[in-house]
């Protein structure tokens, strides 16, 4: 592989440096570095950051390749400046055997466009009757450590807490989608002033509040790790920040949308606003980014989630549930976080690529911009402002919450091992 040099990147928002890398490794990074025969990339006072990492993606793959395919997700993933995806558990069939992560684990290798560690399911069909082969998946060349049923809740407490004690055999997490379904049967939306003028099924926040006070119980009783999916609402945030006060090892994320958007849009009935969980109220964003910048709240996590055009674009209670992300998160973090001086950028690399790589035991992926290190980056151009066109847009569906909105800063490049996966705004 060729030689590139960086010039004049602001590494992790810092004072203009060069970064020369050599194959697939960082090799200098100084001030007035000199390559011959090596590429010059002229930064020019642009943000370069370790490649992003995204705890949490559905590739659909298998069985929806109508909504996305690892290919497609992981070009959206690279136009978005990550270097690795976590690929959620609740494809057709379930990956919930050592055979379905392997088939996602080798189309990623395939795609090429960034590392895809499949997650795998905790339980037997997303079914939260019986445990999946946990052991299986970690011991396949998929090397699976974290486990979701993500879409669904473990709501057995005993099934839990039996997967917390397997995991922690090999110092896995099972990542929780904290949502109890007694409290959430016809939920529509967020359970509030809102629902209640619309006259749509509320989902409350105690739902999503009583499984992670549960959970955290749990997890310190059985000395194991617990991951909190998509937390969204200010009392979830207290519990963690109580859990985490006690020692639990507890890690918490929050999506982009989450830190942005609330339940006032949902009066437009446009099904693109339909989430789960689903968008909350002013007060409750205010007290996420809080926690976001103050670290109770871990990472920052796409929970991408592509659908076709017949499941969004009909009427509010027909439509499918999620929203793409891969290709806006880092904007939607920059005007939310960076923009408003909750966070530097060394932050938004801490909670985007070095905390994510840590949770995930993402080989290689998270590293510091130094020398010696794999050559995972991304160069983002925080000046840059636009209006999103999801016609643009690299992933298969075109399910944005941000269609004609402006947003800021835009991911120029993005290197995987040294190869470029984006050079320019365009993928390669």
């Amino acid at each position: 592989m060729s030689k590139i040099l960086i010039r004049g990147a602001r590494v992790l928002g810092g004072e203009p440096q060069d970064v020369l890398i050599d194959g697939a490794e960082i090799a200098e990074v100084g001030q007035d570095l000199a390559a011959d025969g090596a590429e010059v990339v002229e930064a020019g006072g642009k943000v370069l950051l370790p490649g992003l990492v995204d705890l949490h993606t559905h590739l659909r793959e298998p069985g929806r390749e109508d909504s996305e395919t690892v290919l497609t997700g992981t070009r959206a993933a690279a136009s978005g400046g990550y270097t690795t995806v976590f690929a959620m558990a609740n494809t057709f069939p379930v990956a919930d055997t050592a055979g379905v992560v392997e088939q996602v684990w080798r189309l990623g290798k395939e795609s090429g466009y960034c590392d895809v560690q499949p997650i795998g399911a905790v339980t037997v069909g997303l079914e939260g009757r019986k445990l999946a082969e946990l052991g299986a998946m970690h011991e396949s060349a998929a090397g699976v450590t974290v486990f979701s049923d993500d879409g669904k809740c473990v709501d057995d407490a005993v099934i839990m807490r039996r997967a917390l004690e397997y995991v922690k055999a090999f110092g896995g997490v099972v990542a929780q989608h904290a949502q109890e379904p007694r409290l959430t049967e016809g939920a529509q939306m967020n359970e509030g002033v809102v629902s209640a003028e619309l006259g749509l099924g509320g989902w409350p926040a105690v739902a999503e509040e009583s499984i992670i006070a549960r959970d955290v119980l749990l997890a310190e009783h059985v000395g194991s790790r617990v991951h909190i999916c998509h937390l969204s609402t200010a009392g979830s945030v207290e519990i963690v920040r109580w859990a985490k006060s006690r020692g639990i090892d507890v890690t918490a994320e929050v999506t982009p949308h989450h830190l942005l958007l609330t339940d006032e849009l949902v009066r437009s009935y446009n099904p693109v606003y339909k989430v789960n969980p689903p968008l909350r109220t002013e007060a409750d964003v205010m007290a996420l980014r809080e926690a976001l910048a103050d670290g109770t709240i871990d990472i920052v996590a796409t929970d991408h989630a592509p659908h076709p055009h017949e499941d969004k674009d009909c009427e509010w209670a027909a439509a499918a549930m999620g929203m793409v992300g891969l290709e806006t998160a880092l904007s939607v973090v920059q005007h939310t976080m960076v923009d408003t001086g909750l966070l530097t950028w060394a932050g938004v690399a801490e909670r985007m690529s070095v905390k994510p790589a840590e949770i995930g035991r993402a080989t290689g992926q998270g590293r510091p911009v130094a020398p010696g290190e794999p050559a995972n980056l991304t160069l983002v151009d925080p000046a840059y402002r636009g209006t999103v066109d999801p016609a643009g847009f690299a992933s298969r569906s075109r399910n944005t919450p941000y269609e004609g909105r402006e947003l800021p800063g835009r991911v120029t490049h993005t290197w995987l091992r040294g190869r470029a996966t984006l050079v320019d705004g365009k993928l390669q």
